[in-house]
This record gives C-alpha cells, structure tokens and sequence, in this order.
C-alpha cells in the first residue's frame, strides 16, 4: 500500500510539474493577419517536377530534389509546404514512427506528448516571429496522423530541435561532423574554401530524399542550404553575399528545457548577415539549449570563424598566422579553455582524432582545390593512412552522413554529394546564376562542374560494407531478443568488416551470453587491439575482458 501511494504522489507531481508554464506554449500561435492569404495551385508536371507560378521542386539527375520558392514568411511556408508535401509526410513519418516503436502504449504516449508540452514550453518565445510564421504555413501540409505528439502546428515546431536533443540527449552525440576551411597559400587562387561532412543519422530512409533548397525571402539575403522536406532551419548553406554557415554539435549536459534551435539560429545569420561581425551579433542575441560550433565562411572576409556557443557561454575561436581553421566537435575558443566538459570530450570522444586526421590531410596538399576537398570528406582512413575499420567514427568519411558539401563563397560556388552518404556525384551549383534567372528550367546545376562519384561505390570492399550494416542490425537485434545466431552468420559479420573492433565486440557479446567464456575472450581482446572509437568504448571492453576472465578461473 506504501509503494502504491508512493507512486500515485509521484504521478501527481509529474501532472503538476507539466502543467506549470505549458498553456501558453500550447495556445500560441503567430499572427499572420498582416499577410495575404496565399492563393495558389499546385500543378504536377512530371512524377518529379511540382510547380506554383514561377516557383518549383524538381528532381535532379542523381536523385536529389531541388527546391526553389520565394516570397514573405507566411508565402514561403505555404509553397515549400505544398510542392514538398509527399516528401514531408514521408519524412515525419520515417522520424516518427520510431515513436509509435518505441512508445505503443496509448497512456505512455500520453504521457510523451504531455512531456514534450513542458519540455518545448519555451521554444515558442525563442523563435523569431518570421519563422514561427513560415513553420506554420508549412504545418498545414503536416500529417494527422501524429497528433498524439503535438497537433501539427507544434509538431513541427519541435521538431526543428530534433538536432539539438538528438546530440543531447546520445551525448550526447548523434552527430560527428567534420569541417575545414582553407584560405590564402592554402588554396590556388587565395579564395576561401569549406567544406564540411553533415554526419547527423537517423536511419538511411531519413536520408533517402534531401532536398537542395534556394530561398528568396521578402526581407534580407537570398541563400541556399541542404535541407529535407519540412525543415525551414539550415544545417549548411551559402547566401548570395557568399557567407557560409555550417554546425558541429558539441559536448553538452542534457538541457532541462528548449530554447533557440541552433538550425533557427543559422537560419537567421544566413539570411541576415554578410560579414563575420554581422554573424557574431546575431548568434550573440539568441539563447541555445545544447552546445554547437558554428564555423562562419565569408567571402567579404576571405576567413572563416568558429561561433561557440552554448546555454551558459559564448565564444569565437579564429585562427592567425595560418589559412586554415579546422572544426571536429570539441571547443577550441579561449571562453572555452578551462570547462571541464570540454576538456573531457575532447579526451575521451573521437573529436580530437579526426581533427587530428583534418590537419594530416590539409598538410598533405599545399594547395586545396574543389576535387581535394571532396576527397578528403570522403577519406575513410585513420591516421598515417591506419585501416580502422568502415563506419569508424575516427574516420572523417564514416559511411553515414546525410550530406558533405563545399562552399567557394567568392565565386558564389557550392558542390552537395549524392546518395549514398557523400560518395556519390558532387553536384554543382552557382547561386550568381540561380537567383538571377540563368539556369535552365527546373534544373539548377551546373553541369560542367560536376565532381565524380567515389570509385570506392564500385569495390568489393563497398559491397561487404553494405552486408555487414544488414548484419549488424539483425545481430544486435537477436542479441537484445536471446535468440540463437548461426557461426555461419557470425563469421560473415567479422569478415564483411574485419578491421572493425566493434565486429569482435557484438560477436564476444554473444558469445558471452551463452556461456562460451573462451571463445567471448578472445573477441573482446581482438577488438580492444583494433582502433577503439571512444574511451567509454575502450571500458566497456575491458569489463567484459575482466568478467569473461573471471569466468574461466572460477
């Protein structure tokens, strides 16, 4: 009876502590009465091209789509809402159902929904008004089907953090990004270079329809970013001023409430600023719940910068007497020096190691060129040319990111990879010539200066890599259910990836949950000889060497 009034206290609270502070979030909305309301038809013209007026999404010949929309906020999110709407119901659906997985039980998703009421019961006052409109007119194309989790005006909303809780709450990393910038004697012509690897996964489909989109607003500058269907924040992108933004999720402790998404954050500078100072001062003015870097390209400048900023501190890292700035995902800015957290990851992650792997790259080649910078987001090598195993996250190209991208801001040049991850075609674009009408009818890219798709699609090697990812899902999954895997399987696992560690680490794990204490201690040394992505990594190992061992001796 004790436990059971325990927990009927403990159930009042939670509906109290959830309830404070949560109505107003939920009945907010942005006032659009200063707009028109947007009046147009959808037309079809092939199975891959959807066109309003003189507005489009297309499909381009990789398999990219390519979206081009223009007008004031409430405009913006009605049309990119409209002509992407197949994309976006797929889209929440590929994140969400996850959800409905993990979360079957009708009163646990009651409780979910109430619990991200409360957690985002602040976003609404964070959000510039501009954008809340634009995620609006985009919310009406937004499925029913979810609403359990939030009607759709809120949903997505919420779902403009899902970067910054993904890499908060793993950590706190779902993402491993990898960027560089080059400048002056470090490239042919002295222009500015970028390129960057989005290593943000949640699952292959996710990744399946990204979508290259160019804006043109009412207000402010005219920019590009790689993006996907329902999603009006920017990850990577270039406006027409050539200032570039790109995000590294940093260390960060798990955020007690939402606040300023950092992709509205990006948003925001690239469609507002021209310059680093301009930059600086908007990120300045925004408060973040996770920490992120935010390494700022411009061609104004001809230099490139890092924004540090997180919920309790604020940092610019820029470097001198060199012309190049490389960003993995620890801090490196003086407001930084001393936090502990930092310090940790930068100790225990993987961070510290594919910086490590930037900087051996960019020495390698005096001069960087477009091409070279796409191969070295596509170096799947450890240090001094080390194998360590494909999907390494101490590999700059881990065989997941979303997209890789290279900025030339002078030139208002921009190359996004194609599927899979970033080793298919880099398709180009000139942003000079989309925005002022040049380009040919639906298809943006500019063909002359397309980079070749990664040799590596076409290996044997890539084709066990394939394999050994359906593989490690179907062991993983037999582990986690106790069922019996055949030493046929096994062996095809470890050798689809045999420099690996984490192919002896699940196969030892096996092993030791059906008592074959020998045979789970020889993997586990194995895999603790191979190139262990992370100290937490690199324990867990050895407990289960010291457990197997003490098996064997009893």
């Amino acid at each position: 009876m004790q436990i059971r009034i325990k927990h009927i206290v403990v159930l009042i609270s939670f509906f109290i502590c959830f309830s404070c502070g949560v109505s107003k979030s939920l009945k907010d909305v942005p006032n659009v009465s200063q707009y028109v309301k947007p009046q147009f038809k959808r037309e079809q013209i092939t199975d891959t091209v959807f066109v309003i007026n003189n507005d489009f999404l297309s499909k381009n010949k990789v398999g990219s789509w390519e979206l081009f929309v223009s007008g004031n906020p409430l405009e913006l999110g009605d049309k990119t809402g409209s002509l992407t709407q197949e994309l976006f119901v797929n889209q929440e659906a590929v994140f969400l159902s996850k959800v409905n997985d993990l979360v079957p039980s009708k009163f646990k998703q009651y409780l979910l929904k109430r619990f991200l009421a409360w957690y985002n019961r602040k976003m609404y006052l964070h959000v510039p008004e501009e954008y809340k409109t634009e995620i609006y007119g985009l919310s009406k194309y937004a499925s029913k089907e979810y609403n359990h989790i939030a009607n759709e005006y809120l949903r997505v909303l919420y779902l403009h953090g899902a970067h910054d809780i993904g890499h908060a709450l793993k950590d706190l990393a779902l993402v491993g990004c990898s960027s560089f910038a080059v400048w002056g004697d470090k490239t042919e012509d002295g222009k500015l270079l970028i390129a960057r690897n989005f290593d943000f996964y949640a699952g292959d489909e996710f990744a399946k329809n990204k979508i290259i989109a160019f804006i043109t607003p009412e207000k402010g500058y005219k920019f590009m970013s790689v993006t996907w269907a329902g999603m009006i924040g920017v990850v990577s992108g270039m406006n027409e001023q050539g200032l570039t933004v790109t995000i590294n999720a940093g260390k960060s402790k798990i955020p007690l409430v939402a606040k300023t998404p950092i992709s509205i954050v990006t948003r925001e500078i690239l469609q507002y600023a021209s310059t680093i100072e301009e930059a600086i001062e908007i990120a300045k003015k925004r408060q973040v719940f996770v920490s992120e870097s935010i390494m700022v390209g411009s061609a104004k400048d001809n230099k490139a910068v890092i924004i540090e900023v997180s919920p309790e501190n604020f940092g610019v890292y820029e470097v001198e007497n060199t012309s190049k700035l490389i960003c993995s995902n620890h801090f490196q800015s003086e407001a930084y020096k001393n936090d502990k957290n930092n310090q940790k990851h930068i100790e225990e992650s993987h961070s510290k190691y594919r910086y490590l792997k930037m900087e051996e790259l960019l020495e390698e080649d005096e001069k960087i060129t477009p091409k070279k910078a796409v191969a070295i987001l596509r170096n799947k090598e450890g240090l001094e040319g080390k194998s360590i195993g494909y999907g390494n996250e101490k590999a700059l190209n881990q065989l997941l990111a979303h997209h890789g991208i290279v900025f030339q801001p002078y030139d208002k040049l921009v190359w996004v990879s194609s599927n899979p991850y970033q080793l298919g075609k880099f398709v180009a674009y000139d942003l000079d010539d989309i925005f002022n009408g040049k380009t040919s009818k639906y298809n943006l890219s500019n063909d002359d200066l397309l980079i070749e798709e990664d040799e590596f699609l076409y290996t044997e090697q890539y084709k066990k890599y394939e394999k050994y990812r359906v593989l490690e899902r179907q062991i993983e999954r037999k582990i986690a259910d106790k069922e019996q895997i055949d030493s046929k399987t096994l062996k095809n696992y470890i050798d689809d990836n045999s420099d690996f560690w984490k192919v002896y680490f699940l196969t030892g794990k096996y092993y030791y949950l059906k008592g074959y204490y020998k045979a789970a201690l020889e993997m586990f040394l194995k895999a603790k000889s191979k190139e262990v992505t992370t100290k937490q990594d690199v324990r867990t190992i050895e407990k289960y060497i010291k457990k197997s061992t003490r098996k064997l001796t009893r």
